[in-house]
């Protein structure tokens, strides 16, 4: 016999599951979803799954092939490179460093982006001019040259590559954070709110963000995209992290000379860089469709 539900209607679940479930019914989201669930298992615990140090050299097996290859071996899954070293501990410690720091970066960017975002959204006069131009300003130049920018003035490394990246992606965010306080502030429920007394810190607390934090997901995909391209960019402009570390674009600069010869040490961090930035795509496009669909309703 089925039990009687007398709230049983998808308007009366949480947002957040009826978010989830018309999430899942885009496939290609979904897959997504898994593989960065994927990458992001691997970068917390590749320094203790991979089978070689990533700095440890095997004088016996230079340049060795895939092991599905006629030449390959089955100690070096991936093969290993013109050191000796092996290729699939160096790609999954990559992943602890570019995946990772992305992960860090795009979360501090959020962090600090909804802090200001927030202030630039609710300030008026003066204070919201000088905001409005100074992130016009910023927004003309790409995420890219004004992480260069940074790096030129910081120094080579990859703590100040995520310095760089934090301080270039924070000006798209805040002005999407301001743009999304804004138009939440014109709304008549606000208004009301304002008439019974609400003080500006409950009007953000109960009313702002909780109708806008899935926007704010959307845009964390979104910058979290963008900085694992630009971490993995300075690496291989020699800007960012610096050889012998693993990560992908160092690796990628590093055996860009092998690439007729070797060309496994060249594609495979080039594949993990393009499954990775995919990922996060899928994920962040099937929540703005969620989204949209839901708006539309």
């Amino acid at each position: 016999m089925a039990k009687f539900n007398l709230f049983s209607e998808e308007s009366n679940k949480s947002p957040l599951a009826r978010l989830w479930r018309k999430f899942k019914t885009n496939h290609p989201a979904l897959v997504g979803l898994w593989v960065f669930i994927a990458f992001a298992l691997l970068a917390a615990s590749a320094p203790f799954l991979a089978p070689y140090g990533v700095n440890q050299q095997h004088s016996d097996a230079l340049l060795i092939p895939p092991s599905w290859r006629e030449m390959g071996d089955v100690r070096f899954l991936l093969g290993t490179d013109d050191l000796g070293r092996d290729v699939l501990s160096r790609l999954m410690n990559g992943a602890t460093y570019t995946f990772g720091l992305s992960i860090i970066a795009a979360f501090l960017t959020t962090v600090i982006g909804l802090l200001v975002g927030t202030f630039a959204g609710i300030s008026r006069g003066l204070r919201s001019s000088f905001l409005n131009h100074l992130l016009d300003i910023t927004l003309s130049i790409p995420s890219l040259l004004l992480a260069i920018i940074i790096i030129a003035i910081l120094g080579p490394g990859l703590m100040n590559t995520v310095w760089a990246i934090i301080l270039a992606l924070l000006p798209q965010f805040i002005h999407s954070i301001r743009n999304l306080i804004v138009d939440e502030l014109s709304k008549d429920y606000i208004t009301a709110y304002r008439l019974d007394g609400a003080s500006n810190w409950h009007i953000l607390s109960r009313g702002i963000y909780p109708n806008i934090y899935e926007y704010i997901v959307v845009i964390f995909t979104m910058a979290l995209s963008t900085a694992i391209l630009d971490i993995a960019a300075l690496g291989f402009l020699k800007l960012g992290a610096q050889p012998p570390t693993t990560e992908w674009g160092a690796i990628l600069a590093e055996n860009l000379g092998l690439i007729y010869l070797a060309p496994w040490t060249v594609a495979l961090p080039g594949v993990l860089l393009f499954l990775a930035v995919l990922s996060t795509n899928l994920v962040g496009d099937g929540l703005r469709q969620v989204l949209q669909a839901r708006k539309a309703d």
